[in-house]
């Protein structure tokens, strides 16, 4: 790994942060600027921050360049792999490329992917195993020829193998990627595969052991941190980029699920490398696994009945037998792997079931319903919280930057710092610079609604997150270094009071007389986020019967990435979609310049893990309901209303059509959650704007044809 500069001839955070901005053509940014300084002294004091960094702020300059600084190896956690692209193609470079004078050197980078996000050259090349453990051969038709895509482009001499790596994979599905990579249940290991000095996860990890800068996902550092499974290179501080998913990823990268197809596919490769009876035995299991899931009512499980908890038992001990009775390795590679993916399988079925029957207080289990083409109910078990792992695994031990354009909901930072395992007692404001900025991290007022002070901030008490007889103090700081965008000039958000408040049987005719009117107004140029497939799906067929000029696309009328290329190239289309559109969709311009919700984005009330969570918060003394469901909806609100305004340029209304917003005792909690657009409740001021920017646009485009039909007079007479 190169070595830093001596501290003394280190250049300031300022002049590195200049010579990048300059590179890339753009201007200093006052909010950026406290951000870089804000976490270069988080690191150098070794104290957590939280930073709400706006849209347009430019937040991954903002933490990458106090980051190269650093003087030991950083982490940085995306998300998305769409940010992970970005931040290893375009921001890196371009920091490292503009600063390099500044600097006195070029510190390494890497991404660090899960191997299940690389190709797998034995896999590749040697072919897949069935369920008798023969090679599979390679699928014809469409399948097929996209196997043989991604084969080729694994072999390419300049490839790294990876899923968003610069030499990008070709187009394909999960299912057809499934078939060149394998889980780390599935790898041989490097030491016993003949590809291994070859191997793309290996080689990745290599790399990524010579970086003084490696950037990964939520789910690998969750794994690494929290699991204990060593999979990242020993580092001092991590930078959490769009944190407000963290606590949702990490759930979800500890979330079991046990379902029948996979036993009994378990218990079939088995019995290719089992000689006695023991795979027998686990096919039984399921059997009796599959009479009792029968027998239970989807849901969540508070208390295993008797039939659950002897399958689990049953199938728990038929796993480790089964397991412990496949044979040593052969000298047949070949064979080898297909064992190796056998064994795997069967262990993964052991260590569910083992978590299943101990039903620990810490987890939530519940019955998950799947259609009989999907393979049937199947068990699920994911944590009761999150923010004690990362706290006793990663906070006490890491460094930890969190950043997103959303940390701060009803106003002020208590609620995410609690779900990350940051007590609200432990929030220094020593180095804060601008005092009137203590003003603005306070606790929202929300007397006016009845609202008592821990319902303000979320319900959150230390009784209801963090252990209040904790012995370890972690100190942490919540800064909002604020927006470029002037959000009440450029938006305005108006909620409809008048409308009768969402039932349980989906859009009334009031919200779909409301959606034509704003519709209308708005000329196209829609996001729709609607809080279920069922009401985008209603509400695109009734705009399409009442509006036919006006083309409407709705979430699964094709491939989402199709769709969204649609909508972004024709500003006369609207898109209307769920839960996948509301938070990553990236729009900038004339192309949207209305969003519409069409309900506040409430856990479902039978969620088994949400109303888990809510009973526990009740139960520890604070608020269930303010704690987890009014948080989970102002965190999707403000994602959702964010979608609006992305540059400088962009005007447009955000329309909630749920009179709660305005009405409930929670309302101003939610509201305090979103951009501070221009707020109304009248229907008339918001279709008024939007016409005036359609007027606009129509004169803009009348600008522009003459501008290009005088051009083409003068070019033809010249």
């Amino acid at each position: 790994m190169p070595h830093p500069p001596e501290p003394g001839n280190r250049p300031s955070v300022d002049d590195v942060l200049h010579a990048a901005v300059g590179n890339v053509g753009g201007e200093d940014r006052p909010g950026q600027v406290e951000m870089a300084r804000a976490v270069e002294q988080a690191l150098s004091r070794r104290e957590h921050l939280l930073v709400q960094a706006g849209t347009g702020t430019g937040k991954s300059l903002g933490y990458l360049v106090p980051a190269v600084l650093h003087h030991q190896r950083v982490v940085v956690a995306t998300a998305t792999l769409a940010l992970q692209h970005q931040l290893i193609e375009k921001d890196i470079p371009a920091l490292l490329d503009a600063a390099a004078d500044v600097l006195g050197e070029r510190p390494a980078y890497a991404v660090l992917k899960g191997r299940s996000n690389y190709a797998c050259l034995h896999r590749i090349r040697d072919g897949v195993p069935d369920d008798q453990g023969a090679l599979v051969e390679l699928p014809v038709g469409t399948l097929g020829s996209e196997v043989l895509k991604l084969r080729d482009w694994a072999e390419e001499e300049s490839a790294r193998g990876g899923i968003g790596d610069k030499d990008s994979a070709p187009s394909h599905t999960d299912r057809v990627w499934q078939q060149v990579s394998v889980s780390h249940r599935e790898c041989l290991g490097a030491a016993k595969c003949p590809y291994g000095v070859e191997c793309f996860a290996e080689r990745g990890r290599e790399r990524a052991a010579q970086s003084k800068l490696i950037v990964t996902n939520h789910s690998l550092l969750a794994i690494d941190a929290i699991e204990g499974v060593p999979m990242i290179p020993e580092y001092d501080v991590v930078v959490v980029d769009e944190a407000h998913e963290l606590a949702s990823r990490v759930t979800q990268a500890a979330t079991d699920e046990l379902s029948l197809p996979a036993v009994e596919r378990a218990a079939r490769r088995a019995r290719n490398f089992v000689d006695g009876s023991q795979a027998d035995d686990l096919g039984d299991a399921a059997d009796a696994l599959r009479a009792a899931i029968d027998d239970t009512v989807p849901g969540r499980i508070d208390v295993l009945t008797p039939a659950i908890g002897d399958a689990l038992t049953l199938l728990r001990s038929a796993a480790q037998t089964t397991f412990s009775a496949f044979p040593k390795e052969s000298s047949d590679t070949g064979s080898d792997a297909a064992r190796q993916q056998a064994r795997g399988m069967v262990d993964e079925v052991r260590q569910v079931a083992e978590r299943l029957a101990a039903h620990s207080d810490h987890d939530v289990t519940w019955l998950a319903e799947r259609d009989r083409s999907r393979g049937g109910n199947q068990l699920c078990v994911a944590p009761l919280q999150v923010w004690g792992q990362l706290r006793d695994k990663l906070l006490t031990a890491k460094t930890v930057v969190f950043t997103s354009a959303t940390l701060k909901l009803g106003g002020e930072f208590a609620a995410v710092a609690t779900s990350l395992g940051l007590k609200p007692s432990e929030r220094v404001d020593h180095s804060i610079d601008d005092p009137a900025d203590l003003s603005r991290q306070g606790a929202v007022d929300v007397d006016s609604d009845g609202l008592d002070d821990d319902e303000s901030v979320g319900g959150q008490d230390e009784s209801a997150g963090v252990d209040s007889d904790d012995p370890i103090a972690l100190p942490w700081r919540g800064i909002d270094v604020g927006s470029p965008f002037d959000y009440p000039r450029q938006g305005i958000v108006y909620v409809a009071r008048h409308l009768p408040t969402p039932g349980r049987d989906g859009l009334g005719q009031p919200q779909l007389d409301e959606i034509q009117a704003l519709l209308e107004a708005a000329e196209g140029k829609t996001l729709g986020l609607f809080s279920s497939r069922r009401a985008a799906e209603a509400a695109a067929e009734a705009m399409r019967a009442a509006l036919p000029h006006l083309p409407i696309l709705c979430q699964g009328d094709g491939q989402l990435s199709h769709l969204r290329a649609e909508f972004i190239d024709n500003p006369a289309v609207s898109l209307f979609g769920t839960l996948s559109l509301w938070q990553g969709l990236d729009v900038p311009g004339p192309t949207c310049q209305l969003v519409i919700i069409d309900r506040i984005p409430f856990p479902r009330p039978d969620d088994p893990l949400m109303s888990a969570r809510a009973s526990a918060a009740d139960r520890a003394g604070g608020n269930g309901f303010m704690a987890v469901s009014a948080t989970h909806a102002a965190l999707l609100l403000a994602q959702g209303t964010g979608r609006l305004i992305r540059t400088q340029a962009d005007r447009g209304v955000v329309a909630i059509l749920d009179p709660r917003l305005a009405t409930a005792r929670y309302g101003s909690f939610l509201r305090a959650s979103l951009p501070p657009m221009w707020p109304t409740y009248d229907a008339a001021v918001a279709q008024a704007a939007l016409r005036r920017l359609a007027d606009a646009a129509k004169s803009d485009r009348m600008l522009a044809a003459k501008a290009a039909k005088t051009k083409a007079t003068k070019a033809a007479t010249s």
